[in-house]
């Protein structure tokens, strides 16, 4: 079956790099960003998983957890992460799954359901759709879902930017428009009525059109 956006993420035990864990109990109440790889010692993924470690901080100040996946075998991905190292300059602090059976990889739709074997014989080619990212709110519901081309590195930038963005219009009525960034002006959301608006935006707002209410960010 499918995932959608607003779905439950999928529920799975797995070894990681940081043993083994009970992937709703390792979320807990904060947000999840779970971001895969088709194959460890591949070279875009290493500076994926690098730039991931740099900025880890700021996941950390948004009450988010980094976690990464591949088909391979922890014992890889523990050599992988070496290599990251002296190649990037980040060390790999968060856990990184090792999905030897391709069983979290069928769980979240990257590749089908009834694909045969296990990471034994596999390349990166034959796992080109375990490339993908998904964010996971404290509710355990997938709030965004991307897969990216193999010969395109991931821009984990925008992951941050998306994240203020969902956790800021969760907490207010409000919606991002294009090209935001933390500190822009918002959307007063459509299901907001204009009498509610006045509660809630005493200040008042822009509105080119009816349906366009631009406001100050909140918060």
């Amino acid at each position: 079956m499918s995932l959608r956006i607003n779905d439950t993420a999928p529920n799975f035990t797995a070894l990681t790099t940081q043993g083994v864990i009970d992937f709703h109990t390792w979320i807990g109440d904060s947000w999840a960003i779970l971001f895969s790889h088709p194959k460890d010692f591949t070279p875009v993924c290493t500076t994926e998983l690098g730039y991931m470690a740099r900025i880890e901080p700021e996941f950390t100040k948004r009450n988010a957890k980094l976690i990464g996946l591949s088909v391979d075998p922890v014992d890889n991905h523990a050599r992988w992460v070496s290599d990251i190292e002296e190649t990037q300059g980040a060390k790999v602090n968060y856990p990184m799954i090792g999905d030897t059976e391709l069983t979290v990889a069928k769980l979240y739709n990257m590749l089908p359901a009834d694909e045969a074997g296990t990471s034994e014989g596999r390349t990166a080619a034959t796992n080109a759709t375990v490339r993908s990212v998904f964010i996971i709110g404290p509710d355990k519901k997938i709030k965004l879902m991307l897969t990216y081309p193999m010969t395109t590195g991931r821009n984990f930038d925008e992951i941050l930017r998306v994240l203020d963005s969902m956790q800021m219009t969760a907490r207010y009525k409000v919606a991002t428009p294009v090209n935001w960034k933390k500190g822009d002006d918002v959307i007063i959301a459509g299901s907001v009525s204009d009498e509610d608006a006045k509660k809630l935006f005493p200040e008042g707002w822009k509105s080119p059109k009816p349906y366009l209410r631009i406001v100050k960010q909140p918060g």
